[in-house]
Order: C-alpha cells, then sequence, then structure tokens
C-alpha cells in the first residue's frame, strides 16, 4: 500500500519508516510525487494540524496520505511551544537550533523540579474513499537547561528522558522508536489500521 507522508522532512520520513516497516506500507514523502504545497497549519490542536495536512495532501495526489504533528509542550509554559513547535518565535530567521535556543532562554526562570514537558504526536491518514484514522502519543520528561546528544533532531537534546537517565538525542533510534512520541503513535495507529483492516491482524 503507498502512503505519502505529507512532510517536506526527510528527518520524519527516516524515523516513521523504521516503525511502519511492519505496515506493509511504502511511504514516500510528497516531494517525491512532485507535490509541493504549503498547508496553513490554522488549527489549534495538534489533531486538527495533523488533519489538514493528511488531507490537503490526499486530495492533491489522490492517494492516502499520512500526516504527523508533533511538538513540545513545557507545564512551566501552559503548554507552549505546544502546536506552534516548529514555528516558535514566528522569527523566520530561526531554524531549528534558533528555536531550541529560545526555549532555554525562555525557561531560564524555571527552576528544577518544574521543568517537566511532554513530547506529543497526532498521526492522521486520510484515504481517497473518506476513511480518517487518528491517534496521539505522548513522552513525558523534563526540559535541561543546555543541549546533550547528537541523535534526533528538534527539541531532542534538551528532552530529558528519566526512566533511561538521558535525552531523546542520546538514545539509539532503535531505542527511541520503543518509547517515543511518535513511536507511542504509530503503536496506537497500528492497532486501529488493524481494527479497520488495512493490515494484517
Amino acid at each position: 500500500m503507498k502512503i505519502v507522508l505529507a512532510s517536506k522532512n526527510p528527518h520524519k520520513l527516516v524515523e516513521i519508516s523504521r516503525i511502519t516497516e511492519k505496515f506493509g506500507f511504502e511511504l514516500v514523502l510528497q516531494s517525491e510525487l512532485g507535490v509541493d504545497i504549503d498547508i496553513e497549519e490554522t488549527g489549534t490542536t495538534f489533531e486538527e494540524n495533523s488533519f489538514l495536512k493528511a488531507n490537503a495532501v490526499m486530495q492533491a495526489t489522490g492517494l492516502p496520505a499520512l500526516a504527523d504533528d508533533s511538538g513540545i509542550a513545557v507545564d512551566a509554559l501552559n503548554g507552549e511551544p505546544g502546536v506552534y513547535s516548529a514555528r516558535y518565535g514566528f522569527d523566520d530567521t530561526l531554524d531549528d537550533w534558533g528555536r531550541l535556543l529560545l526555549l532555554l532562554k525562555n525557561t531560564e526562570h524555571v527552576p528544577d523540579g518544574q521543568r517537566q514537558a511532554q513530547f506529543v504526536c497526532v498521526i492522521t491518514m486520510v484515504t481517497p474513499d473518506g476513511q480518517v484514522i487518528q491517534a496521539r502519543g505522548e513522552i513525558h520528561g523534563e526540559l535541561l537547561r543546555a543541549p546533550v546528544g547528537e541523535n534526533g533532531f528538534g527539541y531532542d537534546p534538551i528532552f530529558y528522558y528519566p526512566p533511561f537517565g538521558m535525552t531523546t538525542a542520546e538514545m539509539d533510534p532503535e531505542i527511541k522508536n520503543q518509547v517515543s512520541h511518535r513511536g507511542n503513535a504509530l503503536k496506537v495507529f497500528y492497532e486501529k489500521l488493524k481494527e479497520k483492516g488495512y493490515a494484517d491482524q
């Protein structure tokens, strides 16, 4: 089954493909099909934005589309940056590293012991026949004061996962996929796929 990943991010393709291999999916980036659309993420929840992206790419390609909307939510910032994680600061000159540093700066005042945060991921698949399958996953941890680790991407170097005693940027990719927000969302998603008959029991 050919599925279009509604993303321009090759890191997401690699990470999601590692987990969806068992689904029997052939996962391709939208750009591989010549689709270059900017989808305005007007939703206020991960669920809304994930659906908007999947639905737009499904309509553009005529193929089932899979979208991931994810981000980091910091308790002391009332859940920010949340759905705005990829646009944090709303400054086009900032890259992933710049946004990470901005989050560190904006949490300097938060004392140790109160730096709880979670990564959230919502996966949505929309098919041409109108099926919508959606799943949410989370991983809970703490925000460090400085980046540690070379793996992963985005905010991984400052997200500390206490059960493993390391950041998600220090984890081996296979280990990370077992506990990450994306991995957890895809586990739920796989069960829903089986219920709908899109994956083997």
